[in-house]
C-alpha cells in the first residue's frame, strides 16, 4: 500500500477549518441559531462543491443533519462517513488566549471551538474526498452525514432520523469520525465506548434543619448519611465496587501509562491515582465500571449555620464497559444505595439517560483495512487499539440497524486537544495524516 499519489493541502486544510471555526454553532443557545445555521449551510456548500447530491434532514430536536451521496458504480459497497457542525459553547472567551472564533496557529497547533472536536473531522473528510477526486475518484458510493445537534447527548435527534429513514443510512463500511488518537503520532482506532446513566439520589433523615448545639451528634445528619453511601461505593483504593457487579475486569488493548494518564487528566503533583500498583488506568476507564460523583448539594458553605442537615442530594455518572448491561448495572447501583443507607435513613434514587456500551471488532475486514490505511499514513506506525470514556448512541442505532456493517471510530483527536475545554486545539499533522488514511481506504476497499 502506497501513499505517494496522496498530498494533503495544508492550506486548503486551514482555509476549511478557518471557516468552519468561525461559525459559532451550539445548537443548545437559541440567540446563535443564526451562526449554527451558518455552519450547516457552509457545509452543504463545501459538499455540493465535491459534486455530492446533498439534502438537509430536519430532525426532532430541531436541527439539520446533512446527508451527501454519491452513487456506487455497479456493485461496489457504500462507505458512510460522519461528523458533526455543532459544538460546545464557549462560555467564556475571555479566558482563552486566542479568539475561540478565529483558528490561530500557535507553536504548530491550531486553536479555536471545534477545531478539534469535530470540525477538524469535516475538514479532513473534506480533503479526504478532494484527494480521492484528484487520482480518478472511486466506484465506492459514499455518504456523508454530518449531524447538527451531537452535542445535545443522547440519540433523539439523529438516532430517530435513522429510525424512520434507515435506507438513508445504510452502508457496508461506516466511518465515526469523532473519535481520536491515543497520542500525537499514534495511530489509534477506537474499539469500545462506555456506556452509562445518571443517577440522582435523595436522602433525608429529619423534618426539617435542626440546631447542632442542641442535636448535634445524636440526630443523623443527611449529608453525612449520602457520605457514607458514596463511600461505599469505593475500596480503600479509590476503585469502584458495586455489590453483585465485577468491577475487577482487565483491558486487553493499548495499556495507558501512569504517567501518561496523570499527565493527561492534570493530577496535580504528589497526588496518586486511583487502584492498586497491579491496577493500569486502561483497566480502570475502559474495561471496569466507574462511578463519579459529579454534583452534591446540602447547604451551601456561604449560607451555612448551625444546623444539622436535614436533607441532602447528589448525582452521580454511571459508565460502564462494552460487554455490560448498563441499565443492569444501573439497577444494581441502585440496590447498592439502598442497602447501604445509614440509620435508615429514606432515600430516594432516579436512574435516567441509560446508554448501551459499544463495541467494533477490529478484525472485521473493512476495519483491519483502515488500520492498515492509518498505519501507513503514519509511516508504518503501530496501531493502537484503545476504549473510550465517552458515548456516542449514535453507535448503537447504526449498530441495531446494520448489524452486518463495519463500524469504525477514529478521527484528529488526540488528549493535548483539550475539547470542550478553554484554547481547544488540534494538531495540522493529525488532519492531514487521517485524510491520507481515509482516502487509502476509500481507494483501496471494495477491490
Amino acid at each position: 500500500m502506497t501513499q505517494t499519489a496522496f498530498t494533503p493541502n495544508r492550506d486548503r486544510i486551514f482555509d476549511d477549518l478557518s471557516a468552519l471555526v468561525s461559525f459559532n454553532s451550539p445548537h443548545s443557545t437559541p440567540e446563535l441559531a443564526d451562526q449554527h445555521e451558518a455552519a450547516c449551510a457552509w457545509t452543504v456548500n463545501a459538499l455540493e462543491a465535491l459534486g455530492l447530491d446533498v439534502t438537509r434532514h430536519a430532525t426532532v430536536d430541531n436541527a439539520d443533519t446533512i446527508i451527501a451521496t454519491k452513487a456506487p458504480v455497479g456493485d461496489a459497497p457504500t462507505v458512510l462517513l460522519y461528523s458533526h457542525y455543532d459544538v460546545v459553547p464557549a462560555n467564556n472567551p475571555d479566558a482563552w488566549t486566542s479568539d475561540p472564533f478565529t483558528l490561530t496557529e500557535r507553536d504548530g497547533r491550531w486553536y479555536g471551538r471545534g477545531a478539534a472536536d469535530c470540525k477538524g473531522n469535516i475538514a479532513m473528510h473534506l480533503e479526504a474526498l478532494r484527494l480521492i477526486q484528484d487520482n480518478g475518484g472511486t466506484d465506492l458510493g459514499i455518504k456523508v452525514v454530518v449531524e447538527g445537534s451531537e452535542e445535545l447527548g443522547g440519540d433523539d435527534g439523529l438516532g430517530k432520523l435513522i429510525d424512520a429513514h434507515p435506507d438513508l443510512f445504510r452502508a457496508e463500511a461506516i466511518m465515526i469520525a469523532d473519535s481520536g488518537n491515543a497520542a500525537v503520532g499514534v495511530p489509534t482506532l477506537t474499539t469500545s465506548l462506555r456506556g452509562g446513566a445518571q443517577i440522582n439520589v435523595t436522602v433525608e433523615t429529619l423534618e426539617g434543619a435542626v440546631h447542632s448545639g442542641s442535636f448535634g451528634g445524636a440526630a443523623p445528619d443527611a449529608a453525612h448519611a449520602l457520605v457514607r453511601i458514596t463511600d461505599s461505593l469505593f475500596d480503600d483504593t479509590g476503585r469502584t465496587t458495586i455489590d453483585g457487579v465485577d468491577c475487577t475486569a482487565t483491558w486487553n488493548g493499548q495499556p495507558y501509562p501512569a504517567d501518561t494518564f496523570a499527565a493527561d487528566a492534570g493530577v496535580l503533583d504528589g497526588v496518586t491515582l486511583n487502584g492498586t500498583p497491579d491496577d493500569n488506568p486502561a483497566d480502570m476507564v475502559w474495561a471496569r465500571p466507574a462511578i463519579t460523583m459529579i454534583g452534591f448539594t446540602s447547604t451551601p458553605v456561604a449560607d451555612a449555620v448551625n444546623a444539622v442537615n436535614h436533607r441532602a442530594e447528589a448525582q452521580y455518572n454511571l459508565r460502564v464497559p462494552a460487554g455490560t448491561d448498563a441499565a443492569a448495572i444501573a439497577n444494581a447501583v441502585k440496590d447498592h444505595i439502598h442497602a447501604h443507607t445509614p440509620n435508615g435513613a429514606h432515600v430516594t434514587v432516579e436512574i435516567s439517560g441509560v446508554n448501551e456500551p459499544f463495541a467494533t471488532n477490529p478484525e472485521h475486514p473493512a476495519i483491519a483495512l483502515f488500520g492498515e490505511c492509518l498505519q501507513t499514513a503514519y509511516d508504518g506506525a503501530d496501531l493502537a487499539l484503545i476504549g473510550s470514556g465517552g458515548s456516542i448512541p449514535l453507535t448503537i442505532t447504526l449498530q441495531n440497524h446494520f448489524p452486518d456493517a463495519a463500524i469504525a471510530l477514529y478521527g484528529v483527536e488526540e488528549p493535548q486537544c483539550g475539547i470542550h475545554g478553554v484554547d481547544e486545539s488540534v494538531d495540522p499533522t493529525e488532519i492531514e495524516r487521517i485524510a491520507v488514511a481515509e482516502a487509502l481506504f476509500l481507494q483501496q476497499y471494495g477491490k
